[in-house]
């Protein structure tokens, strides 16, 4: 049988195939996905459960033409491979090549830049009365996981698309029973009652003969409500949203999929239909374990992951985890609590070890704040484990039900500066602007695992709330104390002392690249503070290094504009001192993926970068 796939070079191509054929180019397609992925690591799990449904969705819509929207979008590479992209898919992830995400950068056929989650009911209901105001004859749909519709903002949409009754427009509920850590919360087991038993059995069994059969779908609806509809999923959720739901198919049986999309495309008004898939369909090592497949390394496909030797050195998300356990350990007013990344933030063992005070609340980030604001008012000591990237979306909640009550809540911010292979949507960027800008919030930065595990005892020890900002993987590798001591609050350390001639510059660094500032100071003989605090600022070590030097650099792994660097020229200014300073940082514009540490030489923020930015701003004293 000859292979299908090299002959699609776009979704016209897959639609001039008989709908015999599609199953083997399924088959294919995941075959391609499972390839590439195991020679460039990134999402596997996900990206095997939306094969077929992705073909039967070009097969049936007219994308580009036909919207196509992507939630949080770790499961489009069957939609790149079919979409003109195959040929690149070896780039995937990589420094130049196409990103793990929709970019509408990069190809037509994405139609919405995506990474985070929820976001895809309202960018298609966007687009849907778009179409309707400029007169435009399109489909808009939405693909949303359950995992993603524990978030409120896929409800609101919701509650916005519901009064439409003219817009062609489609939200798809891919219904895997995961997000990414095992799904948690009322809507879910709500959507587990449903697929349980003779239930899912039974709905099946009716999709099969009566949607293969293709009657209209609104004489279905008339003919079988009472019988099959109306016993199987009585007064849906989502039909109170005003949407006609159908489901739940088979997310993998193109003979149901493709028959109900064709129907579905013929009505108006809001539709919702709730299709089942099993995360890792095809790979039995995935299906198996959709969790440690979700977003694999590279691997050998014929083996599947091999479990690493001992890492030399641990992560900034391992010492954070082991903290977490010790101090509930040695303060019962210790909750931990995540929106959906327990893995992600290394939440396990806690879960394991204190199961009544491990709290995930799904993809909420805005609840897991507001929540971590109650505990906090009853007197107990909640750590909100939060990537730097998803705190963004519960800002609002950050200032006003934690930092204007002044509750002490710790924010263990994860993936803090650049994230690599995820790219510009991932990047811990911005935190440090975005949070010492609010008053009572503090902000520490360490600059190894000893450190991490130090300032997030003294995170905890305030009465107010305090952000302990870290990166993703392994820093120096400096071990951490088996002990709970806390490192001064707002206090840094001068760590290097330089020349009392020439240059006569010190270099003040904010978190782990202080040891490439270090490494630059060498070569230069310069000073080096390791600052600890973007918030409060040691002002007393900063007034006694700006007193001995000519010139001051600040160096941060974050945004440079609002950074630690603009925190200390402001309290400069405060303090009257006018001196040179040059602020290092990320620059003003979004960074994409690739290997971190390349990816910081291109901004000038390994040593080499440091030193050269130096010596061009600061040329040294000839005389």
């Amino acid at each position: 049988m000859a292979p299908l796939l090299p002959t699609i070079t776009d979704p016209a191509d897959l639609r001039r195939l008989d709908r015999e054929q599609l199953k083997q180019l399924a088959d294919e397609v995941r075959t391609c996905v499972l390839d590439n992925v195991s020679r460039t690591g990134g999402h596997l799990s996900s990206n095997l459960g939306t094969v077929e449904l992705t073909v039967a969705l070009h097969y049936v819509f007219d994308t580009p033409q036909d919207r196509l929207v992507w939630d949080v979008g770790h499961q489009t590479y069957p939609h790149k491979i079919l979409t003109g992209r195959r040929e690149r898919m070896p780039t995937l992830r990589q420094q130049g090549g196409i990103s793990g995400f929709p970019q509408r950068a990069e190809s037509p056929y994405d139609t919405f830049g995506t990474a985070h989650s929820s976001t895809s009911i309202s960018a298609a209901l966007g687009m849907a009365l778009a179409a309707r105001q400029k007169g435009e004859d399109r489909h808009a749909v939405a693909i949303i996981g359950d995992g993603a519709m524990t978030a409120g903002m896929a409800f609101e949409a919701l509650n916005n698309a519901g009064v439409y009754d003219d817009i062609n427009f489609l939200v798809i509920l891919n219904d895997n029973d995961m997000s990414i850590s095992p799904p948690v919360g009322a809507l879910n087991r709500y959507l587990a009652q449903l697929m349980s038993g003779q239930f899912y059995a039974a709905a099946k069994h009716v999709g099969k003969s009566v949607l293969r059969a293709a009657p209209p779908l609104f004489e279905f609806a008339k003919r079988f409500e009472q019988q099959a509809k109306g016993m199987v999923v009585p007064a849906t959720l989502f039909e109170k949203f005003g949407f006609n739901y159908i489901g739940p198919i088979d997310g993998h049986d193109l003979d149901s999929l493709i028959p109900t999309l064709e129907n579905i495309k013929q009505l108006k008004g809001p539709q919702f239909l709730h299709v089942v898939t099993k995360k890792g369909q095809g790979y039995k090592l995935a299906e198996a374990d959709p969790v440690a497949y979700h977003g694999p390394g590279k691997f050998d496909p014929s083996v599947g992951l091999v479990k690493p030797a001992a890492a030399p050195k641990k992560t900034f998300t391992q010492v954070f985890g082991q903290w977490l356990c010790d101090m509930a350990a040695e303060d019962g007013r210790l909750v931990g609590i995540t929106p959906a990344m327990r893995e992600g933030s290394g939440l396990v063992e806690f879960e394991q070890r204190f199961p009544g005070r491990y709290y995930d609340v799904g993809i909420a980030e805005q609840h897991a704040v507001t929540f971590a604001a109650g505990l906090a008012c009853e007197g107990l000591k909640p750590v909100v484990a939060i990537y730097s990237t998803f705190l963004q979306r519960g800002y609002d909640q950050l200032i006003h039900d934690v930092a204007i009550q002044n509750l002490p809540v710790v924010f263990a911010l994860d993936r803090a500066g650049l994230v690599g292979a995820d790219g510009a949507t991932h990047a811990g960027a911005y935190d440090i602007a975005y949070l010492r800008c609010v008053p009572n919030i503090s902000i520490a930065c360490p600059a190894d695992e000893a450190e991490c595990r130090q300032l997030l005892s003294s995170a905890y020890a305030q009465s107010h709330p305090v952000a302990v900002r870290y990166p993703r993987g392994a820093g120096v590798g400096k071990e951490p104390p088996l002990t709970l001591d806390a490192l001064p609050f707002g206090k840094g350390e001068l760590r290097r002392q330089g020349r009392q001639s020439g240059r006569r510059v010190a270099i003040l660094a904010f978190g782990t690249l202080l040891y490439p500032a270090l490494e630059a100071a060498e070569a230069l003989d310069a000073t080096v503070a390791n600052m600890r605090w973007a918030k409060p600022l040691d002002l007393e070590l900063l007034k006694q290094i700006a007193s001995t030097h000519e010139a001051l650099v600040t160096v941060e792994e974050g945004a440079v504009m609002g950074g630690a660097g603009s925190a200390v020229a402001e309290a400069l200014q405060a303090a009257g001192i006018a001196m040179p300073l040059l602020q290092l940082g990320l620059p003003d514009r979004f960074i994409e993926h690739g290997d971190p540490a390349r990816l910081l030489a291109g901004v000038g923020l390994d040593a080499q970068g440091i030193r050269a930015a130096i010596e061009t701003r600061f040329p040294e004293d000839k005389a």
